[in-house]
């Protein structure tokens, strides 16, 4: 990968770390970067301090873990309880999987981690994770004092919202990554709000859920996204489609019913449509769950646990549930071209995955790196920003002509076409 400085972003940074020749290195490679404004820090307490005293934020906090006073894990908890949401790489010399533990750590605790290396940081590493980021700021420049606050919605709201078709599915592409081909979409719903702008899932299905509007949004959303469907296949464009499926709808003894009016109602065969389930989902009802679960197999949907690896009871759900599909959780995807104990656990799932005959689908593909490693692992399907963002459903075909013949070509000039690949590209 070349080096094109000119487009990274960062212009302020922080070196926490108690070693001065390590600081004056990874000053070194940040100035070549165009980084104008570095300071430093030789441990946690001390990082602590001059943060308080600044305007703003850097735009980057690269942080030892080993360090008297204040080490890094304690100053990372520290950044989140005070509510600074400052984009981190974490660095130390000790084991690659302390390291993992730490960046998990972080990531639970809300805190945006753009890496985590053993030392010593090389050129090569920033050139990587900065480039990813380049397309718009690392981080919403919170005071120290505090977060941003997200917006704030009603269940009031959110029901005209639903009435009002204010929540519309976009579609997050699912690529076959042995061909570059895009075999599928994932559907993730939006709510556009006409004052408050766009209004991420995580703030409305949660109040969904707790407000008994489940039902109506999983329904109307799943509407839409069918229609797209029909449209799509009217014009010769045959996907498939994966849509979330809640478990308060798994209690549901109706659900069913209108999930199957749907597909008649748009003329979709039941064999394009996957159903995706988390691993918690079967926690309520669970006769009536399986037996939903049950119903939606033998009209031919297909069925997905999603998130794979996040639950407790993993080996149970697929010993007692007909799923079809493994979606592998993003966490054991990224970065995992760089942690040996996270491939040995994406090999295993996928080895049990093809004996048992189901499709495996990886999300939080962001780098190239991650699609080799998943396609030498035998991985059927991925997603994840490397490959696309989700989008309107109108966007997509245009998408596809430009960026999936993008996908196609990188594919192909690496591994040979599959004697059963086929374009799907509409004409």
């Amino acid at each position: 990968m070349a080096t094109d400085s000119s487009s990274i972003v960062v212009e302020t940074a922080l070196i926490v770390d108690d070693s001065r020749v390590q600081r004056q290195h990874a000053a070194d490679l940040l100035r070549q970067f165009g980084v104008v404004v570095i300071h430093e820090a030789g441990d946690g307490i001390q990082a602590l301090e001059l943060l308080e005293g600044l305007a703003s934020l850097p735009h980057l906090i690269l942080v030892d873990l080993d360090m008297p006073r204040m080490d890094g894990v304690e100053f990372i908890q520290q950044l989140a309880k005070r509510g600074v949401s400052a984009a981190l790489i974490v660095l130390s010399g000790r084991d690659s999987p302390l390291i993992s533990a730490v960046e998990s750590m972080a990531h639970v605790l809300g805190m945006p981690v753009l890496a985590a290396w053993q030392k010593p940081l090389g050129k090569n590493q920033l050139v990587d994770v900065l480039r990813h980021r380049s397309g718009g700021p690392l981080l919403s420049q919170a005071a120290p004092g505090g977060r941003k606050g997200a917006v704030v919605v009603t269940s009031e709201e959110l029901a005209s919202a639903i009435a009002a078709r204010q929540l519309i599915p976009y579609y997050q592409p699912k690529v076959d990554l042995n061909t570059g081909l895009v075999k599928g979409v994932e559907v993730l719903a939006r709510w556009l709000h006409p004052e408050k702008g766009v209004i991420p899932p995580s703030q409305f299905i949660p109040l969904a859920e707790s407000e008994g509007l489940i039902h109506g949004l999983t329904v109307e959303v799943a509407d839409q996204a069918f229609a797209q469907v029909a449209r799509w296949r009217q014009h010769g464009l045959s996907l498939s489609v994966a849509v979330n499926l809640s478990p308060l709808l798994l209690d549901s003894p109706d659900f069913v019913v209108e999930a199957a009016e749907l597909l008649c109602r748009y003329r979709i065969p039941a064999e394009q449509v996957v159903w995706e389930i988390t691993e918690s989902s079967l926690a309520a009802d669970l006769g009536t769950a399986l037996g939903n679960l049950a119903r939606l197999r033998l009209k031919g949907c297909g069925l997905s646990i999603d998130d794979y690896g996040t639950g407790f009871s993993s080996m149970q759900q697929l010993s007692r549930v007909p799923f079809t599909e493994l979606k592998i959780d993003h966490s054991f995807v990224r970065g995992a071209h760089r942690r040996e104990h996270l491939r040995v656990i994406l090999q295993s799932a996928l080895d049990m995955a093809s004996k048992m005959r189901l499709v495996t689908v990886a999300e939080g593909i962001e780098t190239a790196e991650d699609w080799t490693l998943l396609q030498g692992l035998g991985c059927v399907l991925g997603q994840g920003y490397f490959i696309a963002r989700p989008m309107p459903g109108g966007v997509l075909p245009a998408w596809l002509k430009e960026e999936g013949a993008r996908l196609y070509k990188h594919v192909q000039a690496v591994v040979p076409p599959s004697k059963e690949a086929h374009s799907i590209l509409p004409d």
